[in-house]
């Protein structure tokens, strides 16, 4: 090996020298799965020496389900039925973690024995916050809270089913609407007030108000209100956590005219203990009755039932005996009460053996008939759902910002990696001329077709951020033209029909659009077809989207409980435009992908209107 490099041409050495400086992992393999070179990258990103690396078979590198997944495709390159796949898979390290990878693997036929390429991408930390972004999507999507986000104008751009349950209007037809439709009149002004504030850079915490539901029905919540920022930190929305309260606020005000009964009846101390005891007893919420010494008196099964607590064996015990691990702030808290405060937190910590738990609480004596302090109640709200809850959407909002990164560092490392070293190697080409001038008629239109590629390469990284084709031949017309151009690029067959009468609103037409890019870019990584159909249509009032290839396909449910970020991006984008998008896939399979917005084009509305 030592003694070939040193016979190496100038050429071939920059070439070794730039395989050598990839900063993407690169191994070239036979087309028996052996690599005969890997560069350092590679080594790095596994833990191995080179000569560990040449020593081991492609399908060694990973888990057994994700090298049966790459053999198969490798199987198909090798026969010739494909000259290139994509995908994404675990390889063991050396220590014996996994770390994820881009894998591209391309059949190189210009030599005498063909050979094949892998380019191996670290993808670990892009996966993490996809696994990340899945989990919390998941818990805001069971919450039983509302979980809402709005843009800066207060309109609604996502509802949670917690939303639905609360509020009664369903996802499609809240979002787009005004915030408005859930805030009753008499409270317009309040709406306008917390959203000045939070344009300010403001926050809104546990603040407790009304709003009505799709029926009219008023409902108690405490609202929780946070800025969405973007990557440069502009504030482009806002994440709202509604509650519904409406229980605790009737157990509150049952409480309370319980005590003005009380204090008027001004009755003998059992019976003014006993309609205590039934009130705690029978109120839809965490309550405790407890005497002097911190003995219950009397439990609410919701208490019970939050604390994991059997009230058939908890009536005479101590609080603090049933709960050996109360911190001793709160115990604190009880002398004072006892001394006649009340006291009360929107939200506190309490760590225990089991995890985190948080309390919103109130503590306040309760008094006999002669005046008299005879314990306390103690109003506990398990809040930790909730908690979990804007933990998930801050989490959440810090992932988008993440991915935005990631793309912005895609784009980088595609300038940088791709586009700048391909001038570069133009530009020494371009040297070589001047140093030998006999030369220029053989190279020319080699290097003109170089620069003519890397122009094509520009636009087609343009296009993919931004298509002013959709602005300027419409949004058919647009997506057929990129289609035209990707299909070019990536040497596959793309059949574009279209039955669409009259132009798409720009709206529609780039979720589309991003959707379709998002299809095809996954065609081409994952499937290994050479051949995508395309549809876009016109059907009953809606737009119809329909992406379809016969290629190697994937396990759905494997899917959703791992990663799949495109998959959700394409969600997110559909659901925006208030349409449905569906997947139907399996391994070898295939996949089809349906999307359907509503729509109604002008010819339609002229119909409708005689």
């Amino acid at each position: 090996m030592e003694e070939a490099l040193h016979t190496l041409t100038p050429d071939a050495q920059l070439f070794r020298d730039v395989f050598n400086a990839s900063p993407i992992g690169i191994a070239v393999e036979n087309l028996e799965g052996q690599p005969l070179f890997v560069n350092l990258a590679f080594c790095s990103m596994l833990g191995f020496s080179e000569e560990e690396l040449r020593s081991k078979h492609c399908v060694d590198f990973s888990p057994p389900e994700d090298a049966e997944r790459d053999w198969a495709l490798f199987q198909q390159l090798r026969a010739g039925s494909i000259d290139h796949y994509q995908l994404e898979k675990r390889y063991f390290r050396r220590d014996g973690s996994l770390v994820w990878g881009s894998l591209s693997i391309s059949l190189l036929k210009s030599r005498p024995s063909p050979l094949v390429l892998a380019m191996v991408e670290d993808i670990t930390a892009k996966k993490t916050a996809e696994e990340a972004r899945f989990r919390h999507a998941a818990v805001v999507e069971s919450s039983e809270d509302a979980i809402i986000s709005k843009d800066l104008d207060g309109v609604i751009v996502s509802w949670n089913a917690g939303a639905q349950r609360i509020f009664g209007y369903t996802e499609a037809e809240a979002v787009g609407q005004p915030i408005t439709i859930l805030i009753p009149p008499e409270l317009r002004d309040e709406e306008n007030q917390i959203l000045e504030r939070l344009r300010a850079g403001g926050h809104i915490e546990h603040h407790e108000t009304i709003r009505v539901t799709k029926e009219g029905r008023k409902v108690d919540v405490s609202l929780t209100i946070s800025s969405i920022r973007d990557c440069s930190g502009k504030i482009v929305g806002f994440s709202k956590i509604a509650q519904n309260i409406t229980e605790r606020k009737r157990a509150e005000q049952i409480l309370h005219e319980t005590n003005q009964a009380l204090e008027r009846q001004k009755g003998v101390l059992q019976a003014r203990e006993e309609l205590l005891r039934i009130f705690v007893k029978n109120v839809p919420a965490g309550v405790a009755m407890l005497d002097r010494d911190m003995r219950y008196l009397q439990v609410s099964d919701r208490f019970c039932a939050d604390y994991s607590v059997d009230s058939s064996r908890v009536l005479g015990r101590s609080h603090y005996e049933l709960f050996p691990d109360i911190p001793d702030r709160w115990k604190e808290i009880h002398r004072r009460a006892l001394e006649g405060e009340t006291l009360r937190a929107d939200e506190d910590r309490w760590d225990r053996e089991g995890g985190t738990t948080w309390v919103r609480w109130e503590v306040r004596p309760w008094r006999s008939a002669d005046g008299l302090t005879g314990g306390i109640l103690i109003f506990a709200e398990d809040i930790t759902r909730r908690k979990q809850m804007e933990e998930a959407l801050s989490s959440m909002s810090r992932k988008l910002i993440e991915s935005q990164e990631q793309e912005r560092t895609r784009i980088g490392r595609e300038l940088h990696d791709d586009i700048n070293q391909r001038l570069a190697m133009l530009a020494i080409g371009l040297e070589q001329l001047q140093n030998n001038p006999l030369k220029v008629r053989s190279r020319l239109q080699e290097l003109r077709e170089e620069t003519i590629a890397i122009s094509s390469a520009v636009q087609a990284l343009s296009h993919e951020l931004h298509s002013s084709k959709l602005e300027y031949l419409g949004v058919v017309s647009g997506m057929e033209s990129w289609c035209k151009e990707f299909s070019e690029r990536q040497k596959m067959q793309i059949d574009f029909s279209s039955d669409v009468s009259g132009p798409l609103p720009f709206e529609i037409g780039l979720a589309l659009f991003r959707v379709l890019q998002e299809a095809l870019h996954n065609a081409v990584k994952h499937s290994g077809v050479k051949r995508v159909e395309v549809q876009v249509a016109e059907r009953s009032n809606e737009v119809h989207l329909l992406v379809r290839d016969s290629g190697s396909g994937f396990d759905m449910e494997a899917v959703k409980r791992g990663s799949g970020l495109g998959l959700l991006s394409m969600q997110e984008r559909v659901r925006l435009v208030h349409g449905a998008i569906s997947f139907e896939s399996k391994p070898m399979g295939g996949t089809t992908i349906r999307v359907r917005v509503p729509f109604k084009s002008e010819q339609a509305a002229r119909r409708a209107a005689g």
